[in-house]
């Protein structure tokens, strides 16, 4: 079974404008909502392929409600844990192409319902699954937790880790299946500015002998980076126009892991997960099994 973990879901609040002036009574001209969290998009990615997965994670209030109702109306699997307060509201403003956020404040997250996800996890996870840790951790959590999360599930389950700062860093050191750092990632990780593809593949290298097995390296426009035990890849984007990047990294897990349950080789993981990126990334919403596919033929992977 694939599991998605979500520790800080949102409800994401669309608002699209021609022209954003601060200070001003401004309108959109397009608004809608949707279930929000990096694990949560892969989970709907999974969905949109026709692959089963079990969304986890906190939810609180009628913004939670909205979040569970929405995904189990669209057919997901969810397991989520309630917390006393309403789960966050974000708001991604697009003002005539140029994007901008404003991040809600996090339910607290109390002992209890900590208690509830490690219960489950031990006594649902078995050798063979795939979990996908993804995403900011609230302040209400330790900074452990998602090293203490694969302390506590079998050893033999495929771990892939998209967070940042000192939880990836503890979560690291446990030794992960796979890691998706983008470029300003990796920099702020080693406190540098690295710019090239030999200074970002040392650096993927070097997250390896840290616990990483594979490193799959985001880089925006200019493509990505997949580093192996044995090879390295190099792929560029698909021709198409820029809608959101909005859970376009999500959507390249997501693709990865639609592979990775197949058992495709790692390449062909790569493979659909540069696909099913750039079609998000092309698209209003997260990218479907069509326009994935129709993006395969333009993508040329080159090895190292």
């Amino acid at each position: 079974m694939i599991y998605t973990l979500t520790l800080n879901p949102a409800i994401d609040y669309f608002l699209a404008f021609d022209s954003f002036v601060e200070g001003n009574l401004n309108t959109p001209r397009e608004t809608y909502k949707l279930p929000g969290g990096k694990g949560i998009n892969v989970s709907k990615i999974l969905k949109n392929f026709s692959t089963d997965s079990i969304c986890l994670g906190f939810i609180g209030g009628f913004t939670g409600d909205f979040i569970k109702s929405t995904l189990e109306n669209d057919g997901l699997e969810t397991k989520f844990f309630n917390v006393k307060e309403d789960t966050r509201i974000n708001i991604k403003i697009n003002n005539n192409g140029l994007e901008s956020e404003i991040a809600g404040t996090s339910p607290s997250i109390s002992k209890e319902n900590l208690d509830e996800l490690f219960y489950f996890l031990k006594n649902n996870l078995k050798s063979g699954d795939i979990l996908a840790l993804s995403g900011s951790v609230p302040a209400s959590i330790p900074t452990s937790i998602y090293a203490d999360i694969i302390d506590a599930i079998p050893k033999d389950v495929k771990v892939i880790l998209d967070t940042r700062g000192l939880p990836f860093e503890i979560a690291l050191k446990k030794g992960v299946f796979l890691i998706k750092p983008n470029q300003d990632e990796i920099n702020e990780f080693f406190h540098s500015n690295f710019s090239t593809n030999e200074e970002l593949i040392e650096a993927g290298k070097k997250l390896q002998t840290m616990g990483a097995e594979n490193v799959l390296i985001s880089l925006g426009a200019k493509g990505s980076i997949f580093i192996t035990k044995n090879e390295i890849f190099i792929s560029g984007v698909p021709k198409g126009n820029l809608i959101s990047s909005n859970g376009s990294g999500d959507s390249m897990i997501g693709g990865f892991i639609y592979g990775l349950n197949k058992n495709l080789s790692l390449d062909k993981c790569y493979e659909l997960g540069i696909a099913s990126g750039s079609a998000t990334a092309f698209s209003k919403g997260l990218a479907t099994f069509e326009t994935m596919e129709n993006l395969l033929k333009e993508i040329k992977i080159n090895k190292l």
